[in-house]
């Protein structure tokens, strides 16, 4: 059986844990209270995973385009593939747009914020207004994604435990079949 190759599967899933992490934080985030040191690091966490999650996504677009993809076996429908092609676009544009939305939010709302410790520069004048519509879009793709990513996940555990392909097996980490 072909695998992805070790990269691939290394950025997929350290990805998803930083996805994991980034959601996480701004779920956690309003259990502090306001202005509080916790708050803070909330919002620190929620940045820093989430343009980690923009910078390996584009590494991962290059590599989709270096390693071919390993066929799965039993080979799958056309509208199968289709909707994984779909899906598959859909997870790449959130997990680079969502970051670009809330770090333009960030910018444009003069917020200062730092990403592994590096000052992000911010507008040299407040635009409310761009700044509360770049937020709105990012929660509402980020709230999307949420259904985006069970889809992803279900449709990974469906091939793997009812239409018994390789689906799955391709991205698992582990060692590699001959």
């Amino acid at each position: 059986m072909k695998k992805y190759s070790g990269g691939q599967i290394a950025l997929h899933w350290l990805v998803l844990l930083l996805i994991v992490i980034t959601y996480a934080a701004m779920e956690f985030k309003g259990i502090f209270p306001k202005d509080s040191v916790g708050r803070y690091w909330m919002a620190i966490t929620h940045y820093t995973c989430g343009v980690s999650v923009f910078i390996l996504m584009l590494i991962r677009m290059v590599f989709r385009f270096i390693f071919p993809e390993p066929p799965v076996v039993p080979a799958l429908p056309q509208w199968q593939k289709l909707s994984a092609t779909v899906v598959h676009f859909i997870l790449y544009a959130l997990f680079i747009f969502l970051p670009l939305l809330g770090g333009g939010s960030l910018y444009y709302g003069q917020k200062e914020w730092s990403f592994l410790f590096i000052n992000m520069p911010i507008a040299a004048e407040k635009n409310g207004v761009l700044q509360h519509s770049l937020k709105e879009v990012h929660e509402l793709l980020a709230n999307a994604g949420y259904f985006i990513i069970g889809l992803h996940a279900a449709a990974a555990l469906l091939h793997h435990y009812i239409l018994r392909d390789n689906t799955l097996l391709r991205m698992m980490p582990g060692k590699r079949p001959d």
